[in-house]
């Protein structure tokens, strides 16, 4: 039986920017077997297949090649740019489970926004552990943040460099990213500066060779997570928390924009939620 996909590339800058998705909506008939075999051979990061929900508007199960994951915010974004595209929703907001839970999505000017889980701020990191897996010299990551693990729905180890130079000197040893990523339960490092080349927030490269994955433009889950680290450890305050644009995706030629929203009271985050939009939508049949 023919199979209908679109691909499209979220959090683009440009149109051809952005990571790349697959999106299956009517989904219900797969299986998980026939998920995992149709991503792939898409054969992007993630695909997103779209069911029928008994609690909310829409079930979403996300798979990369190789396995099935909890959540994915590019994916996300993908699906519901496409479910708008199509009329099937209008603007406003909807509710989407995932197996990280039932989460809103919000359809606003022409962009989607999705909430993610309440941070969790997991363990620090050694340096010295993390910056020979990078082929960097450990000085080249910041004194004042730590290496930590945090997640707003995937556990993603966070790591500051100090300069853009210092991020594009990077030469991941993706054998041992993976060792690391295994042995501490992380999706992938998550490696940023604070020197942007937009007046952004900050510039960020994204591994997950775990997952099969060695670089990847655009993460949604991992620049929220980020979002929120940046705001316990006193880099950003409570006005500009409100508007964060995070960079990605330069190094592949993939120009990424993702913004994030962090509602925030009394010190405490309250929300997160990530934006963007998908361009080049196509259709193909497999």
């Amino acid at each position: 039986m023919d199979l209908e996909i679109y691909t499209m590339n979220s959090f683009a800058k440009t149109r051809m920017g952005g990571n790349p998705a697959g999106v299956v909506l009517h989904a219900d008939s797969l299986f998980k077997k026939d998920m995992q075999r149709i991503a792939r051979k898409v054969g992007f990061s993630e695909t997103a297949f779209v069911k029928k929900s008994d609690n909310v508007d829409f079930k979403v199960l996300f798979f990369t090649p190789n396995r099935e994951v909890e959540l994915c915010g590019h994916a996300t974004i993908a699906t519901f740019t496409l479910l708008l595209y199509k009329n099937i929703i209008n603007e406003g907001i909807y509710k989407q489970e995932t197996k990280s839970g039932i989460l809103n999505v919000e359809c606003r000017n022409n962009k989607i926004y999705m909430d993610q889980c309440s941070p969790e701020f997991h363990k620090i990191l050694d340096k010295r552990y993390i910056a020979h897996t990078l082929n960097i010299d450990e000085n080249n990551i910041m004194d004042n943040i730590p290496i930590q693990i945090v997640s707003t729905g995937l556990k993603d180890i966070l790591i500051p460099v100090k300069s853009l130079k210092a991020l594009y000197d990077v030469k991941p040893d993706f054998n041992k990213i993976s060792h690391i990523c295994s042995k501490e339960g992380a999706v992938g490092y998550h490696v940023f500066t604070m020197e942007t080349k937009c007046s952004s927030t900050a510039h960020c490269r994204n591994f997950a060779p775990l997952y099969d994955i060695d670089e990847e433009s655009a993460t949604g889950t991992s620049n929220g997570a980020l979002g929120c680290y940046l705001y316990k450890y006193g880099i950003i305050d409570e006005d500009s928390a409100r508007n964060l644009v995070f960079e990605q995706g330069y190094c592949m030629g993939r120009p990424s924009e993702i913004l994030v929203e962090l509602d925030t009271y009394n010190n405490c985050i309250r929300r997160v939620r990530v934006g963007g939009t998908a361009l080049k939508i196509e259709k193909r049949i497999i």
